[in-house]
């Protein structure tokens, strides 16, 4: 759980700590992107889900995505609670990197992520969020 995060996460002086969520496509695509915000620099990683979102698809971004950096910058994650992180111990173990996860319901335990999630779902062909 978030509560057993290390002190230097809050402060963000210490790079290497994400925020972690996926924005849903349409329901016809049945595609999805991961967003990664890193905390301190604030440095955004997207991982392309064409054809789902599963837990396996997003282990399988996130394993390949978080190893293309060195280990200082892979010290932990935080995500909400939802089912695509049920091979969380996958991820740790292939990264070296501690998944923790917020309180339901609490989107601002992941303040940085969901404010760049809503910059990246704003439209404005059509003026409002899609």
């Amino acid at each position: 759980m978030i509560s057993d995060r290390p002190a230097e996460v809050e402060d963000r002086a210490v790079p290497g700590h994400w925020e972690g969520d996926l924005i849903i496509g349409s329901t016809a695509s049945k595609s999805a992107i991961g967003t990664l915000v890193e905390r301190t620099s604030g440095y955004v990683m997207l991982l392309y889900l064409a054809e789902d979102h599963t837990a396996r698809t997003v282990a399988a971004a996130m394993i390949t995505a978080m190893n293309t950096l060195p280990e200082q910058l892979r010290r932990s994650t935080t995500w909400d609670q939802g089912a695509e992180m049920s091979r969380h111990q996958e991820i740790t173990m292939a990264t070296g990197m501690p998944i923790y996860f917020c309180e339901p319901h609490s989107p601002w335990q992941r303040g940085s992520n969901e404010n760049t999630n809503g910059l990246l779902e704003w439209s404005p062909e059509v003026g409002h969020p899609v």
